[in-house]
């Protein structure tokens, strides 16, 4: 894989893109609204799982709310208890049927006011997650709208280089600019590095069995930062 002048100048042009990029990239409008937007995310995830959460506890409560009304209609046909006792029935079997069903609403009643409890605060943590995303979407608008014309501003100079980087690109072989260019994506700068004492620029030495590779005018791949090494 040999090394090009052509290639070293496409990585030359390619760096007034790349310093095009960072400025955009570091604009603290772009870093508001990615930031807004990833709180927008966040909210609707646990907006998501709030609905889902309340949505088991109402059903519960409903459950809850019908036990009670059972317990309680239990609890109403003792109301004759004078009558049934008149008439001969077993004093100690409606005392305990009695407490057995009051026992029974006072757990149901606390668990449901446990329940409820739970609901409120779901519906106050969904009211406060609601008002954050409403928050973070006007800051969101606002900056997208500053950094997208703070790129626009750019586009000039984008149109040119990306221009002049296609005509550098034809006189280069398609699978090295390719290579470059996969490197390029994954954020790797520079790709192409000169050789300095059998060093490459991430500071590893070369092995020996790559030199003669370099020797003869190739390029190689360097194993811990993937940049492509070549000799002057």
């Amino acid at each position: 894989m040999p090394v090009s002048k052509e290639l070293l100048e496409y990585q030359s042009v390619d760096g007034s893109l790349r310093k095009i990029e960072q400025e955009v990239a570091s604009s603290d409008e772009r870093k508001k609204y990615l930031q807004a937007r990833k709180v927008m995310k966040t909210a609707l995830d646990k907006l998501d799982a709030l609905d889902r959460h309340a949505a088991d506890l109402i059903r519960l409560r409903d459950e809850l709310s019908l036990k009670a009304a059972e317990a309680s209609k239990g609890i109403e046909e003792y109301d004759d208890i004078d009558e049934l006792l008149e008439g001969g029935a077993d004093v100690a079997f409606y005392k305990k049927n009695a407490q057995g069903l009051l026992e029974r609403l006072r757990t149901v009643k606390a668990e449901l006011a446990k329940l409820l409890g739970e609901i409120d605060s779901i519906s106050a943590e969904y009211k406060k997650l609601m008002e954050q995303g409403k928050q973070a979407n006007k800051v969101y608008k606002e900056n997208k709208e500053k950094a997208e014309k703070i790129e626009a501003s750019h586009a000039g100079d984008v149109k040119e280089i990306k221009a002049k980087l296609g005509e550098i690109g034809k006189k280069i072989d398609p699978k090295i600019l390719e290579l470059y260019n996969n490197k390029r994506r994954e954020g790797i700068f520079p790709v192409v590095v000169q050789l300095n004492d059998w060093m490459c620029v991430c500071g590893v030495e070369l092995p020996l069995l790559h030199r003669s590779e370099l020797e003869g005018g190739n390029m190689i791949e360097c194993e811990h930062c993937r940049r492509l090494i070549y000799k002057a």
